[in-house]
């Protein structure tokens, strides 16, 4: 592409043609300051921080919107763009309530780190009329707060253009104007997924996931409750961020000493009931190929996929995969298998799940997932929360030793732990499906054409002679793109695997919340996803049926995959939801 010379400051900045200010300033290591931009996501140049002097130019302009043109000479730091941004900041706010200190994003927050670079203190500047708005706590996993939001648009965004759902968007206007649902239902009255997208690019306390790390905290206290915990894939790859590790540094072996410390009875690892998942969806495909069952199969561990799927392809239920997700299944063994090895009432065990996702929140409240007749999971919280509760315990978290996590339910593979990124899930199925069908062993278990953090991947395996084909998608918007294919006859798959949030569990809606500074220039996605690669590569078990812990688990108490006992306890059901 042709490059486009422009000054910037006085100094020469030579960027690609049909670049905006914004991006030829950062060629030039010229940070901008944003609050409502987003880049491909929320390019709407709303908030006004962006703005900036071109020569020539009436008034001000908005740099995340404003094309570059050779020679323009552009000015990021006059007086008149410093005195604009610092009124911009005072006007916010007048109606934003400043409870800072009490604030889930303190120290954390983009509009508070704004205010302290240009000198903008909680001073009233501007006194006037103060909209009062009642939380929004009816989602399972979130809670809306009107009273801190900037107007900056960004989780509509990343609701209507990215997920495709768009439940929530603004309403009235002037300075009326606030972000709500239709009809002002409250959030969980609507089709909302909880995949929490919005919550993870939310630049302020707006919106926020529900908390329950007191219930933890409530219930390890309690002598008469066994307390178990279980980690997902791709906390292990993010949680670093919450104590300065530089971005997609695995610290495995810190996370289950800080697990253990916390207080908790036994650190278990949900890559353990990953590879449970992979025996169990594994059998089910190759049962639907040879006995022309429903295709294509589609994966079933991605609960704002689950919801989603109900909600906009209802008639497609029937192609997901019947398993739980892995934290559902291993919440279930834990209260069947294991609380029968080891002599607990399934009643007394308290199960707790660590997930980079906030609809996991929602999904420990669904029909059909409580084997033991109580809930197979009873909490779970994000890797956000996993952080504070670290600090609040005062652990020195870079300080901790590695340790490992508990037997039985503490061994996964490599196949396990890709998971987190977006096409692990159908990788570690290919690993076992077809070493299945073949009878021999794989002499490369990398499938890596399924690899990598494109919203859309299709594949073609020959394997026993049979072509089998296979496609990913991550990101709702990419989901109905890629359905809506297969329900027109322009696609013919047999395995799909479709994971609710961009890039997968790695980006989920609870992993540690990334400025938008970073997130415009750094693929996170990628990024974390190095991290989990690396921990399967240097697994000596590559394989979900190489598990030994899993092939225990079925000796001496599933029986096989796809047993009818396994189908009780490991196996659920959905349900047609309607779309408001």
């Amino acid at each position: 592409m042709e490059n486009v010379t422009i000054k910037i400051n006085g100094v020469e900045v030579s960027a690609p043609a049909g670049s905006t200010i914004l991006e030829a300033a950062r060629y030039a290591g010229i940070e901008i300051p944003t609050l409502c931009y987003l880049k491909d996501i929320n390019e709407i140049g709303a908030c006004r921080m962006c703005v900036v002097e071109v020569k020539g130019a009436r008034s001000l302009v908005a740099a995340c919107v404003y094309p570059i043109n050779p020679g323009m000479e552009v000015f990021t730091n006059t007086p008149a763009v410093q005195e604009s941004r610092k009124k911009t900041l005072q006007l916010m706010l007048s109606n934003h309530e400043r409870k800072c200190l009490s604030c889930v994003r303190s120290g954390n927050c983009e509009l508070q780190t704004l205010c302290k670079e240009l000198g903008v203190d909680d001073e009233a500047y501007y006194d006037g009329n103060k909209i009062h708005y009642e939380l929004d706590t009816s989602a399972a996993h979130m809670v809306r707060d009107n009273n801190k939001c900037i107007l900056c648009r960004r989780c509509t965004a990343v609701c209507s253009n990215v997920q495709g759902i768009g439940v929530i968007g603004p309403n009235e206007r002037g300075f009326k104007t606030f972000i709500g649902s239709a009809f002002e239902m409250g959030l969980g009255e609507t089709s909302c997924v909880s995949c929490g997208q919005c919550i993870a690019v939310c630049p302020v306390g707006a919106i926020y996931e529900k908390d329950n790390t007191k219930e933890i905290i409530d219930a390890i206290n309690d002598p008469d409750k066994f307390v178990a915990v279980q980690v997902a894939p791709a906390v292990r790859a993010a949680l670093g961020e919450e104590f300065g590790y530089p971005m997609g540094t695995p610290v495995q072996g810190q996370m289950a000493a800080a697990l253990r410390r916390l207080g908790f009875d036994k650190v278990f690892d949900t890559n353990f009931s990953a590879d449970l998942t992979i025996m169990e969806e594994a059998h089910e495909f190759l049962d639907r190929v040879q006995n022309g069952g429903k295709l294509p199969l589609i994966t079933s561990c991605s609960p704002g996929w689950i919801k989603y799927c109900e909600h906009y392809f209802p008639d497609m239920t029937e192609n997901l995969s019947s398993c739980k997700s892995p934290q559902q299944m291993f919440g279930a063994t834990l209260k069947t298998y294991y609380a029968q090895k080891m002599g607990l009432d399934p009643k007394n065990i308290v199960s707790v799940s660590v997930m980079p996702c906030t609809a996991k929140k929602f999904e420990i409240g669904r029909d059909d997932e409580d084997a033991a007749g109580v809930p197979d999971v009873d909490i779970s919280i994000t890797t956000r929360e996993l952080a504070r509760m670290i600090k609040k315990a005062g652990l020195d978290f870079a300080k901790l030793p590695e340790e490992g996590f508990d037997d039985p339910l503490g061994e996964g593979t490599g196949a396990a732990v890709i998971f987190g990124a977006t096409g692990g899930v159908m990788e570690a199925a290919l690993r076992t499906a077809v070493e299945v069908l073949t009878g021999k062993e794989l002499e490369c278990v990398d499938f890596t054409a399924v690899r990598g953090v494109e919203g859309i991947k299709e594949a073609t395996y020959n394997v026993a002679g049979m072509d089998v084909k296979v496609a990913i998608a991550s990101g709702l918007g990419n989901a109905k793109i890629l359905l809506d294919k297969v329900k027109a006859g322009e696609a013919d798959y047999h395995f799909i695997e479709i994971m609710g949030c961009p890039g997968g569990c790695v980006n989920g809606g609870g992993q540690p919340q990334v400025p938008s500074k970073i997130r415009n220039v750094v693929d996170i996605r990628a990024e974390r996803a190095k991290a989990l690669y690396a921990l399967d590569a240097g697994n000596p078990v590559r394989k979900s049926h190489m598990n030994e812990s899993v092939k225990k688990v079925y000796e001496e108490f599933f029986g096989e995959p796809g047993s009818h006992k396994a189908h009780e306890i490991l196996h659920t059901s959905y349900v047609k939801r309607t779309i408001n």
